[in-house]
């Protein structure tokens, strides 16, 4: 489907002048913008004033940039669309990074607005001064100064333009403020809005049959929208085929799961793991994703989890997974018998918590159609292996590892689909990163259920300590990986944000808190789950 831009009608009489701000917010909005994720600052004031001037853009606070880019990113995976950031200079968009490294290696469609000093300010190198260029670069796709009012309109359309085009990525457009406050004209000439369809190579989708054909044991790594409910079913189909066995990326930006659709796990987070599940296939086919590797490099591991001669793309990350993997159970004439995982409830012992207890007790409580951003590997593993027979629902992943993505995901997701329960699956070191969006829940009235895996450690660092040869943890190493002096007391942090929370320590207290949660829907509730 195409989309082409065309100017806003002016919400002011003729005579009025635009301003420059007012004039970026227009383009924007004709190119589908309707959420802004805002922190802004002085630099930033002519564009808070014009959110009141041009309608139907929605401004939502964060009290932190991270919560800002997360929520954006959270929002994009969940609409396909961008949402617009609103950031304070460089130091603003330097806090924003770590999500925007999540949002890049998510492929998520954002559109930043960082705001920059005067132009005629900047050679006096005032303290906030910074090369906002360099910062955006690494996790941008496009980066761009707004030299001048002429160029508000066609510079914003760009932006839009690029963030759109597949696979989608992040646009970042600094806006001195004096060009913000100037009038600015609307160019006849800006450049159109053109959404592509993505398409797969027919010619791929015969080397794969032939593949499958000949009786090879292949292996599927599905990303981007192979994991989609259509694009599962079909793998389901392809799947009939005992030589066949299917695997999602270790952190899918966004995946469908349970509802009757069928088991695919995530490839293993540990090479080694990996390296069992993919060494048997003769061939590794990969569907709109790239060539595993390991998280980290081990010494004595392969960096790539499978040898390159043994890969075969059938979509890459431009092309329509979804598409090739339906076309493909088409061509090797699959039965299209339904293959999926029925949906079932498990039986709960009444028991202190732990990891894989949490999973089925939350894949029990999914309401259909539930979105689950997972930031944890304590209980989140455990929980999407489990929830394969839980009710439809969609679980958002921390796609590129760095810390602080899950609550704010949360967040622009609940934003994105107010009509679907969100769940944040959370540990409780890496809450702490961007607790601020408890806040924003909380003012914004969304029914956000968190639960929060309160183990008191870094789980994942005394793991890699145990790798690594320290059997014995040291009081340094203990200390640097322990986080119960003083143990957060997480009902007293969520109350001051405006938050009710109750604490859970056994399955039916768990089950009971999460009834309560459900039942709340005026505003978001937390959960500690504690863990012996």
């Amino acid at each position: 489907m195409e989309t082409t831009y065309s100017p806003a009608p002016e919400t002011k009489g003729a005579e009025a002048a635009t301003s420059g701000a007012e004039r970026l917010l227009l383009a924007a909005r004709a190119a589908g913008a309707e959420i802004c994720f805002a922190n802004p600052g002085t630099t930033e004031m002519p564009l808070v004033a014009a959110l009141d001037v041009v309608p139907g853009i929605r401004a939502v606070l964060g009290l932190f940039e991270g919560v800002c880019t997360g929520a954006a990113d959270g929002y994009g995976r969940m609409t396909g669309k961008p949402a617009l950031t609103l950031l304070h200079l460089g130091p603003g968009f330097a806090n924003g990074i770590a999500n925007l490294h999540n949002a890049r290696r998510a492929r998520t469609p954002i559109v930043n607005i960082v705001g920059d000093h005067a132009s005629w300010h900047l050679p006096y190198d005032a303290p906030l001064t910074s090369d906002i260029h360099s910062l955006a670069r690494p996790v941008s796709g496009m980066v761009r100064t707004i030299e001048s009012t002429a160029d508000i309109e066609g510079d914003t359309v760009e932006a839009f333009q690029a963030a759109l085009k597949a696979p989608g990525s992040i646009s970042t457009l600094v806006f001195p403020v004096d060009h913000q406050q100037h009038p600015a004209p609307s160019s006849a000439s800006a450049p159109g809005l053109i959404a592509s369809p993505r398409r797969f190579d027919e010619s791929r989708v015969e080397a794969v049959a032939q593949m499958l054909r000949s009786g090879k044991r292949v292996v599927f790594l599905l990303g981007g929208g192979a994991l989609s409910e259509r694009g599962q079913r079909a793998a389901g189909r392809i799947g009939e085929n005992p030589a066949v066995r299917f695997f999602s990326e270790t952190f899918p930006a966004r995946t469908e799961r349970g509802g009757g659709l069928p088991d695919i796990d995530r490839l293993p987070y540990f090479p080694e793991k990996a390296i069992e599940q993919l060494e048997a296939a003769d061939a590794v086919v990969l569907v709109e994703t790239i060539a595993p590797v390991a998280y980290f490099g081990y010494e004595g591991l392969p960096s790539m989890l499978v040898d390159e001669r043994r890969l075969t793309t059938l979509a890459d990350v431009t092309e329509c997974g979804e598409g090739a993997l339906v076309r493909l159970a088409q061509v090797v004439g699959s039965s299209g018998r339904e293959t999926g995982v029925s949906p079932s409830r498990y039986a709960i012992p009444d028991c202190a918590l732990d990891p894989a207890l949490v999973g089925k007790v939350l894949s029990n409580a999914l309401p259909d159609e539930a979105i689950v951003s997972v930031e944890g590997g304590t209980c989140g593993y455990p929980f999407v292996t489990a929830s394969a027979s839980a009710a439809r629902h969609t679980i958002l992943t921390n796609t590129g590892g760095a810390i602080g993505q899950g609550l704010p995901v949360a967040l622009g997701a609940a934003i994105a689909c107010p009509q679907r329960r969100v769940f944040a699956l959370q540990s409780d070191g890496s809450a702490q990163y961007t607790i601020q969006s408890l806040w924003t829940m909380a003012r914004e009235r969304l029914p956000i259920v968190m639960l929060i895996t309160s183990n008191r450690r870094y789980g994942i660092l005394q793991t890699e300590l145990r790798r690594a040869g320290s059997v014995a943890f040291g009081p340094q190493a203990r200390a640097l990986t322990e986080l119960d002096d003083p143990a957060f007391d997480w009902p007293s942090l969520a109350a001051g944000y405006g938050v009710p929370a109750v604490r859970a320590s056994t399955t039916r207290e768990l089950e009971a808190a999460l009834d309560q949660a459900l039942a709340h829907t005026s505003g978001p509730s937390l959960i500690e789950m504690v863990l012996a």
